[in-house]
């Protein structure tokens, strides 16, 4: 949206209506291992990371919606296990405050200033798309609600 390029197109996920074969992974003990790891403080995509990777009782979860039939962030919403703010949020939140520090240090850097604008334009639409849902009807972003937040 910001820039001239014309961005990177990356894989697509294979169409699948049931999981792998291989995978033979019981939908309970995945949704108990996506609450543990939620629990130990690892974001939603993480987690989907680390199932991918090492799996359920050694059995790769290649995906948590075919194994479960639930996405991961469903089952995070029915064990009341999901974060404060949301993860792409919270992401952009943590980057404005370094753009912010680092502006506060070197107040001549424009391009850092423009990209510091750019991420608080999207920072206010996603509030704007997530207020009155995830996020409370009177939030509204600043930067000490942002330092507030991510402490």
């Amino acid at each position: 949206m910001h820039s001239r390029r014309r961005g990177s197109s990356g894989s697509d996920r294979p169409a699948a209506d049931e999981p792998p074969e291989w995978s033979d992974v019981d939908a309970e003990a995945v949704e108990e291992r996506v609450v543990e790891l939620a629990e130990e403080g690892y974001d939603p995509s993480q987690i989907g990371m680390r199932l991918r990777d090492s799996g359920v009782q050694g059995t790769p979860v290649p995906d948590v919606k075919l194994a479960t039939g639930k996405k991961l962030t469903e089952i995070l919403e029915e064990h009341d296990a999901t974060a404060e703010i949301p993860e792409d949020l919270r992401n952009l939140m943590e980057r404005a405050l370094r753009l912010h520090e680092h502006m506060d240090d070197n107040p001549v850097d424009a391009q850092n200033k423009r990209a510091l604008q750019n991420t608080e334009s999207k920072i206010r639409r996603l509030v704007n798309y997530y207020r009155g849902d995830r996020l409370d009807e009177t939030f509204t972003y600043t930067r000490e609600n942002a330092r507030r937040l991510l402490e």
